[in-house]
């Protein structure tokens, strides 16, 4: 069973700061694309980034240059480094997997899902 746990949301101020990681256990694919999703309140749930297997990421226009994610091989957690961050990214943050080197930010490319963990970002 595919589970994914994500930890490391919080508060931060504009400008600032926050690291998300994800931890995956029960995923054995060799091939692979995790992502981050976030959703805030009233808002349809949007794609971040996402990387594959081979390395390869993806950003939504709104984070690139802000966010990095990384995962350095199957065995390692998922990260999202969340840097000058801005009161619109306040937001649950989400860890998803997909099976296969898709690279996609539609979520519904993606069969496995975390419970998200929550970033506030203040002004």
């Amino acid at each position: 069973q595919v589970q994914l746990v994500e930890s490391g949301g919080g508060s931060a101020q504009a400008g600032g700061s926050l690291r998300l990681s994800c931890a995956a256990s029960g995923y054995t694919y060799s091939s692979y694309t995790m992502g981050w999703f976030r959703q805030a309140p009233g808002k349809e749930r949007e794609g971040v980034a996402a990387i594959d297997s081979d390395g390869r990421t993806t950003y939504a226009d709104s984070v690139k240059g802000r966010f990095a994610i990384s995962k350095d091989n199957a065995k390692n957690p998922l990260y999202l480094q969340l840097n000058s961050l801005k009161p619109e990214d306040t937001a649950m943050y989400y860890c998803a997997a997909a099976v296969g080197t898709i690279l996609s930010l539609w979520s519904g490319d993606f069969g496995y899902w975390g419970q998200g963990t929550q970033v506030t970002v203040s002004s």
